[in-house]
């Protein structure tokens, strides 16, 4: 499997770095950190963007409008805006292609492959809701993180591990991250 994971300037950083961190290394993936997301990063982790590194994934940046995920013939399977900043919502639900993240949106939008979308704010605006109801009828999988409450042992660990479940769900990805129905 080829994955995208863009990473946008929404507040919720942590949970990107966990998601990274959780993917099995059979996935091939392509990270994307937005200029935004490079700051939050900063102020939400105290982490700077030079020191990530992971043998598990490129690093792209944002402004390589030319690199490989900008084109449809470079075949991903799947790519997933984890936060997703309202900001980065509203250029893709009008097809504005201005960086290498909505670019790669716009591939996968027209080649007709999974794309998720995690929008993290809290309420929703109208304009937000809009668009992310017209990003559902184009096939979009909006799944923002939304917490599930069905165990005893409900730690943030937990927690973040059902929302980190979840996506990898909805990605096809095998795991055991939260406790299932039975």
């Amino acid at each position: 499997m080829k994955l995208i994971v863009a990473i946008t300037g929404a507040s919720g950083i942590n949970l990107s770095l966990k998601f990274l961190e959780k993917l099995p290394s059979n996935i091939e993936t392509y990270v994307v950190f937005s200029s935004s997301a490079i700051l939050a990063l900063k102020l939400e982790n105290n982490l700077l963007y030079k020191d990530i590194k992971n043998q598990n994934f490129t690093l792209l940046k944002e402004s390589d409008i030319g690199a490989c995920i900008a084109s449809g013939s470079f075949k991903t399977d799947a790519m997933i805006i984890l936060p997703c900043s309202m900001n980065t919502l509203a250029k893709c639900a009008v097809g504005i292609a201005d960086n290498l993240i909505t670019r790669a949106f716009s591939v996968m939008l027209k080649e007709k492959r999974n794309i998720i979308l995690a929008p993290r704010e809290m309420p929703f605006s109208p304009i937000a809701l809009e668009n992310m109801h017209k990003l559902s009828v184009l096939g979009i999988t909006i799944a923002p993180p939304t917490l599930g409450y069905y165990s005893n042992q409900q730690n943030l660990e937990d927690m973040e591990n059902f929302l980190i479940g979840k996506w990898f769900d909805l990605l096809k990805i095998d795991n055991n991250l939260y406790k299932r129905w039975e």
